[in-house]
């Protein structure tokens, strides 16, 4: 571990209360934008690389990193060659310079830290390059990506922090102590959380993405070809889909888990052909649709799990009852369907943990590396900025909304469903992949179409 010179203060000392005010409002700034943007990452050389590693590494213990400890950790010869990196770096925005600063330093941005991830992605060959955006969350982005094979895959980027500056004036008691590297590292626990009950979750057969890699704040994970929920209007049995969403949330508490954002939002809808060799073993909605001649199957697809709690939690119940009641909304409001079943209830599925076999996920994922305090450090953060998940749903065209429902998560993701609309010649399905930034230098860019239905889609009972 290399020793601090002490004459440059830590993100512990007097400096960083005295440069607060103007190191926030730059801050706020950048991160609102927080785009990714891959134009320059060709253009990188080994040592621009070192040197940006070398900012990461001093964001460790500093906010800003004297520009001295950035030549130390780089490991480059000479100070000249560094300084120039540093210049290349802070011209594409991947690290900057606070204004009035005592000493002379920088800060990784999270444009850097965005290229850092994308860097290590490709070492491993699983991105090789970047199509289009076709999601925006409250606190992630989603991107189509291919691999050196071509394979599309998303990758995931973890954005927290966003929704806090935002809604700064609501949250600036709780911001006035946190940094921007803090909000880093709480995207950083995102990720590895995500990942993590992920890959837990797909080897014990649940319908999640298949989790392929994940590195600092992204994950990489399959290209599910699916409809959010959220922009279905019509399904051909919603008593079959009501009936296997409730079983999908049973199930996971049986493996003690609860998904705590079990929503429209985080639910998506893959057609698939039936099996007639599996006839026997279908779901209801399997059943409905050979009764029925339809040539395709439903099958729910669950995504988003960063505010996925263990059923031990001590407000185990009330995000159990949210993911139950959030699904009894939805049913009501977009498809006029209400359950004659009462429940399901906590106390049944409380008691239904590790029956049949089954594994306990949440110790596995505990045991796996994603520790008590990484989980308590997380939901700390995401419970005081309100990214835990809000449990509700997108109201109907002429409807009132949920209490509570997020606005500005509805508008962005509007705007994002309209412009790939506009793309996708009239929002149908494509297969191909989105514009594509090459990583490799000798390569152009390649034109693609990107992957989103319209919002308004009707499944119907013949396609």
């Amino acid at each position: 571990m290399i020793s601090t010179p002490s004459k440059y203060p830590t993100a512990q000392t007097s400096f960083y209360e005295a440069v607060a005010q103007n190191y926030f409002q730059e801050t706020c700034a950048e991160e609102i934008r927080m785009k990714l943007d891959t134009k320059a990452l060709r253009y990188l050389t080994a040592e621009d690389w070192r040197t940006l590693t070398g900012v990461e590494q001093g964001s460790k213990n500093h906010e800003i990193v004297p520009t001295p400890l950035i030549v130390q950790l780089s490991g480059l010869r000479g100070g000249s060659g560094v300084h120039k990196c540093i210049s290349n770096l802070a011209k594409v925005d991947l690290i900057a310079r606070v204004k009035n600063a005592k000493y002379d330093g920088y800060r990784l941005t999270y444009g850097g830290l965005d290229y850092l991830s994308l860097h290590t992605h490709r070492k491993r060959q699983t991105i090789y390059s970047v199509g289009n955006q076709i999601g925006v969350g409250k606190e992630s982005d989603i991107f189509v990506v291919a691999s050196a094979s071509g394979t599309q895959h998303v990758l995931k980027i973890h954005r927290l922090g966003r929704i806090s500056f935002r809604t700064v004036k609501a949250n600036r008691d709780y911001l006035r102590h946190r940094s921007s590297g803090s909000w880093m590292y709480m995207s950083r626990l995102a990720a590895l959380k995500e990942y993590t009950f992920m890959q837990k979750l797909w080897e014990n057969g649940f319908k999640v993405p298949e989790p392929i890699s994940q590195n600092r704040h992204t994950i990489v994970m399959e290209l599910v070809d699916a409809f959010p929920l959220r922009q279905i209007r019509e399904v051909p049995d919603p008593a079959g889909l009501y009936s296997e969403l409730m079983e999908m949330i049973l199930r996971l508490a049986r493996f003690g888990l609860i998904h705590g954002d079990f929503n429209e939002f985080n639910i998506l809808i893959k057609e698939e052909k039936p099996d007639e060799s599996k006839e026997a073993e279908s779901t209801s909605i399997d059943n409905f649709a050979s009764k029925s001649g339809l040539s395709v199957t439903l099958v729910p697809v669950l995504i988003d799990f960063p505010q996925m709690v263990s059923i031990d939690h001590t407000n185990a119940a009330m995000y159990f009852d949210r993911d139950v009641n959030c699904i009894k909304r939805f049913f009501q409001r977009r498809f006029h369907f209400t359950s004659d079943a009462p429940g399901p209830f906590f106390a049944d599925a409380k008691k239904s943990v590790g029956k049949y076999g089954t594994k306990r996920l949440d110790v596995e994922a505990e045991a796996s590396g994603f520790s008590k305090k990484m989980a308590k450090e997380l939901e700390v953060y995401m419970r005081e900025v309100g990214a835990d998940g809000d449990g509700n749903g997108e109201g109907e065209d002429g409807g009132e909304e949920d209490e509570g429902h997020d606005e500005s998560e509805d508008r962005l993701d509007d705007e994002a469903t309209v412009n790939m609309r506009d793309k996708n010649e009239g929002g149908k399905k494509s297969n191909s992949a989105g514009a594509a930034t090459q990583f490799d230098n000798n390569l152009e860019e390649e034109q693609i179409e990107t992957i989103l239905g319209v919002r308004s889609l009707t499944i119907k009972n013949h396609r």
